[in-house]
Formats: C-alpha cells, sequence, structure tokens
C-alpha cells in the first residue's frame, strides 16, 4: 500500500513538473511579449535645417555608436493575445541576417546638400487630384507606378515611388505593436494602415540585434554585425555599417525609419557589388524584398518571386539590378517566404510557399485626405 501510494505521489509530482514546464515554455517562447524598448520620439527637423545638411558640427559633441549598455532593449514577460510565433534563429545570438557588405564604418551614402526640399521637387509626378489606374497612383503627395519584369529566369515587381512628405513613406508593426512574436499578413498590415502599396520589413521581430526606427521613434539600438539603413525626415537615405551608427546621430540628423538586416547593395557610387560577407544560402538565388534611394523624394521597392517557375535572385544578381535601375544606394530586406508585394489591397506577387507573416511592413500611404 505504502509502495502504491509513493508511486502514485510521484507520478503527480511529473505531471506538475511537466505543466509548470509547459507554462514557462508557453510564456518564454510561444506568446508574444510586448518589448521593454528605448521610445524615443525624433522631433521633425525645421526646414532651414533639412536643407543646410552640410552645417558644421562640434567635435565635442561627437557621439559613440549605439546606445550604451544601461538602455539596452530586452523583452518582458507581458503577453498579449494575438498572432503569434516567430521565425527561429539559426543558433545562440545568430540570425539569417544578410551581414555587412561594408568594411569597418563605411557609410554608402555620401553626404548631401539640399538646395530644394522634397517638398518642392518633381513637381510634375503629382496631380491636383487622386488618379488611379491598375498600375499607377498619383495624388497632390504620391506617385506610384507598379511593373512586373523578367531577369533571365527571375520575375520581379518593381515599384517606383515620389513622395512630396515623407511621412507618406511608413512602416507598420504586426498587431500594432512593437515586440517579440507578434506577427501579421502584409496585406493585413497594409489594410489597417490603409496603403497603396507594402513591402515586408526586416522581421526585427526575429532577433533583439540592432536597429529599430520606426515612424521617427526609436525603439531598439543593439549592437550588430549587420548593415544598417536610416531614412532621414529630409528624404536622405544612407545604408552604413552597424558599428557606425550613432543613436545620438539619428536623434540630431532626423531618422525617420531605420531598419536592420542587409547587406547593403551598392557601393559608394552607386556601382554593383561582386562579393558579400554572408553564407552561401543568404547569397544564393532566393525570394528577394529590397528597397532602392535615388534621391530625397525619389525611392523603389523590389519584389523578386523564388523557389519555382521565378528561380530568384542571388544578392550579385539584386545588386546588379540597383545599379542598372540607377540607384545611389540599395538596401536587401528580410526575404524567402517573407518576401511580399501588395498593391492596391491585394497580394501582387508570388509568394514561396504562400508567403508568411511578419512583424512589420513598409507602406505607402496618404496621411491627408485627398477623398
Amino acid at each position: 500500500m505504502k509502495k502504491n501510494r509513493a508511486i502514485k505521489n510521484l507520478l503527480i509530482d511529473l505531471v506538475c513538473a511537466c505543466a509548470a514546464m509547459m507554462v514557462f515554455a508557453l510564456f518564454h517562447h510561444v506568446l508574444p511579449r510586448t518589448g521593454q524598448s528605448l521610445e524615443i520620439v525624433i522631433p521633425q527637423p525645421s526646414v532651414s535645417e533639412q536643407v543646410d545638411s552640410s552645417a558644421s558640427t562640434d567635435p565635442a559633441q561627437e557621439s559613440m555608436p549605439f546606445a550604451p549598455a544601461k538602455v539596452k532593449d530586452t523583452f518582458s514577460g507581458t503577453a498579449r493575445a494575438g498572432k503569434q510565433g516567430g521565425k527561429g534563429k539559426t543558433g545562440k545570438g545568430m540570425n539569417e541576417k544578410g551581414g555587412s557588405a561594408l568594411s569597418g564604418t563605411t557609410d554608402v551614402s555620401t553626404a548631401e546638400t539640399l538646395t530644394v526640399p522634397i517638398s518642392e521637387k518633381f513637381a510634375d509626378k503629382y496631380s491636383d487630384t487622386v488618379i488611379t489606374t491598375e498600375n499607377s497612383y498619383s495624388s497632390p503627395d504620391i506617385s506610384i507606378t507598379v511593373t512586373e519584369n523578367t531577369q533571365g529566369r527571375a520575375t520581379y515587381y518593381l515599384a517606383d515611388i515620389y513622395v512630396r512628405n515623407i511621412e507618406c513613406l511608413r512602416s507598420a508593426l504586426a498587431m500594432d505593436t512593437y515586440g517579440s512574436g507578434f506577427r501579421d499578413s502584409i496585406a493585413d498590415m497594409a489594410a489597417l494602415n490603409n496603403a497603396l502599396l507594402a513591402i515586408n520589413g526586416d522581421y526585427y521581430g526575429n532577433t533583439n540585434e540592432g536597429v529599430v526606427i520606426r515612424n521617427g521613434v526609436i525603439y531598439r539600438a543593439n549592437p550588430t554585425t549587420c548593415d544598417v539603413c536610416v531614412l532621414y525626415y529630409d528624404g536622405t537615405m544612407r545604408v552604413m555599417s552597424g558599428a557606425s551608427f550613432s543613436v545620438d546621430e539619428a536623434i540630431q540628423e532626423g531618422a525617420w525609419q531605420a531598419w536592420t538586416f542587409g547587406p547593403a547593395l551598392l557601393d559608394t557610387d552607386g556601382s554593383a557589388l561582386t562579393s558579400f560577407a554572408s553564407t552561401g544560402r543568404i547569397i544564393s538565388a532566393n525570394p528577394r524584398t529590397a528597397i532602392g534611394y535615388y534621391e530625397p523624394g525619389h525611392y523603389c521597392m523590389v519584389v523578386v518571386d523564388g523557389r519555382g517557375e521565378s528561380q530568384g535572385m542571388t544578392l550579385q544578381e539584386l545588386s546588379q539590378l540597383f545599379s542598372d535601375l540607377g540607384c545611389k544606394a540599395a538596401y536587401n530586406l528580410d526575404g524567402g517566404n517573407s518576401s511580399v508585394m501588395v498593391w492596391n489591397n491585394a497580394v501582387l506577387n508570388n509568394p514561396s510557399g504562400g508567403g508568411r507573416e511578419s512583424s512589420d511592413a513598409l507602406l505607402i500611404t496618404e496621411v491627408k485626405n485627398y477623398d
């Protein structure tokens, strides 16, 4: 009898232990967790500051790269209902991002002196009223033309974009929340934000590495070996090695968006790169998503289909594409099954595996009502 009672108690202890482990795993690995972030709101520079980007700075005020360790981003254990999950890491502290294509503290785009604000440029690209066609959209603030193209055995979708107001180029967070494990479809994020055009972003929620700036708010600025892409209020876009990113400079220069994935796709002259510090799996032909920069107010977004009838593009082929397009800078975002472009409330491309949900998206959307 005592032996049976002991066995019974042992089984009860085992069941309780298993239940406790399941609860721990549920909260720490499955359920979404809102992020304890920096949440630094970057003020928009004045027009005079945007135009005169060559103003001298005091060397004594030069900042150290990245945020101090005491404000390093972490994720809390607070759960929130909603779609959940996330792409697995490839090892402790590692992820599937593209690594850096730059050396040292190289900055892809050279400093520009803006003689004309983006609000006054490309006047011929906009229309007084909203005009839409099957593959184009124009309004007083936005001009978009979308085309389907082929290069070799790859099919890609190119969105040529002009914005008069940089706030028309926005980011969306899955479930409208910053944190680990939150994800949603690009189509749903586009619909929620009334986006005209949307592509997937850098899937920041897959890791706590690197820089996350969304719509003028710094959520994270942690060390990274990846290249960082920063879009500023004045419309300029710069791609830099992770070692050269500075929180203080991002604030002073008016960062509007920043992504951590990469690598950079063009060199300082806007020429194609032929080598990348990435794994063979990343470099080889895959579905791709990337953003290109011509000059303040003029950008492009590219999504490449792959792993099917379209074979995808290697990083070298993608780099050559942006060089052929005439971009000054270009930046690789999350690819593979994540690569999705939404146009006119519908998925335009043919995502690999039917696509997958992500933690964030890049959007083109009106900030004024022209109805």
